[in-house]
């Protein structure tokens, strides 16, 4: 991209031509002529770019001037808790020795066989949210070394709520040992939070456009209930006092949702319950240092884009009453020419949920061995 370059001519195979603005900046796809779309894409017009021709002013009317077939740029996307599993990570490090040298690390860093917690459970044990969080964190660690070793550089990152943590040690910004140390505590203090049995989460599955806060405010009746995660358009988590949790359930789908799944967690994340394990997080966090980012991120907070270390702290303390707007963060990131996303780390609930946002988003998994085939097989491994 350089400055003579004025807009972007995006096609494919699903849609027509579509100009996209630049205004001079290196993500070409930042400003979109949303006249020249339907409104149901204005918002995701690059999510399955097959063909990207870059109009400049010298180029402009000779078509053998175009630059095109462009590699779209891809992100790492870090999962959090809820997906934890008995032995996850264990084929990594016994086949990568890179992805063995991070769990010895975090044995170190925390004292204890965390490796061991990991490989081989017990289930109970790992479901405790102070070992939950900074196993998934060692796993997801794992796996970018693995990536890294591949040739795998992300453009940008993200992560679901303790995936930001996840996130923010692939972007240079903390050091493993002490976002291991970070994430243990965080979990401790969520679990102390609240009392056993007086939080509850549930999952509100397609519930119609436009109901949601109706939903909550008549649920709340004097209680704390609030959106969660917005993970997908249709999938929204809620959190709060057992007893309006029940309500909302019964108010979404009586609204018309699908489903209400209560959620089978030891607290409720995510809202303003929680405001007493953010307090008590201010310090640690305050006492960590926080380095400017190699990469950029999108984070929970806020769904919008950080480079440096304060906004990397701030956004950490800031995450642990407020939402998760993953949905929003994945639009962003697919709106600033983001045409692939791995997923590094346990499971695959956000490759799930990529497709949820749309389906025409190119999102892989890397989590177990076999996994490497498959992005090679999409011709990933080659130098991004």
């Amino acid at each position: 991209m350089t400055k003579a370059c004025t807009s972007v001519v995006v096609a494919n195979s699903k849609r027509t031509m579509v100009t996209v603005h630049s205004a001079m900046k290196p993500r070409c796809t930042s400003c979109v002529s949303s006249e020249k779309l339907p409104r149901r894409w204005r918002h995701r017009f690059c999510f399955s770019v097959s063909t990207a021709i870059i109009v400049t002013n010298e180029t402009r009317g000779n078509p053998n001037g175009y630059n095109s077939g462009l590699t779209p740029k891809m992100a790492f996307l870090f999962p959090g808790q809820g997906s934890q599993f008995a032995g996850m990570g264990k084929a990594l490090a016994n086949t990568w020795p890179a992805a063995r040298r991070i769990f010895e690390e975090a044995d170190d860093a925390l004292g204890f066989p965390l490796s061991r917690l990991s490989f081989e459970g017990p289930e109970d044990q790992l479901k405790l949210t102070e070992n939950t969080q900074p196993a998934l964190l060692t796993v997801s660690m794992a796996a970018f070394a693995v990536l890294q070793e591949q040739g795998l550089r992300p453009d940008y990152v993200a992560g679901h709520s303790l995936g930001e943590y996840s996130a923010l040690v692939a972007a240079g910004s903390l050091r493993f040992a002490d976002a291991l140390r970070l994430v243990r505590r965080r979990g401790r203090y969520m679990q102390e939070a609240v009392p056993a049995g007086v939080g509850a989460m549930a999952a509100l599955l397609k519930l119609p456009e436009g109901k949601l806060e109706g939903v909550l405010e008549q649920a709340a009746q004097g209680e704390v209930v609030s959106a969660a995660n917005l993970n997908s358009p249709d999938q929204t988590v809620i959190a709060g006092h057992a007893g309006a949790v029940a309500r909302a359930m019964d108010l979404a789908k009586a609204a018309g949702a699908r489903r209400a799944v209560l959620l089978p967690v030891s607290a409720p994340f995510h809202c303003a319950l929680m405001k007493p394990a953010q307090e008590r997080l201010r310090a640690d966090l305050d006492a960590t240092d926080f380095r400017d980012l190699s990469r950029p991120l999108v984070n929970n907070w806020q769904a919008r884009e950080i480079r440096t270390g304060a906004e990397a702290r701030e956004g950490l303390y800031q995450q642990v009453p407020n939402p998760v707007r993953w949905l929003e963060s994945i639009r962003h990131l697919a709106g600033w020419g983001i045409g692939r996303f791995v997923e590094a780390g346990a499971g695959g609930v956000l490759t799930g949920l990529l497709r949820a946002i749309d389906a025409s988003l190119a999102g892989l998994k890397f989590g177990e061995p076999q996994d490497l085939d498959t992005l090679g097989a999409a011709g990933w491994l080659a130098r991004n």
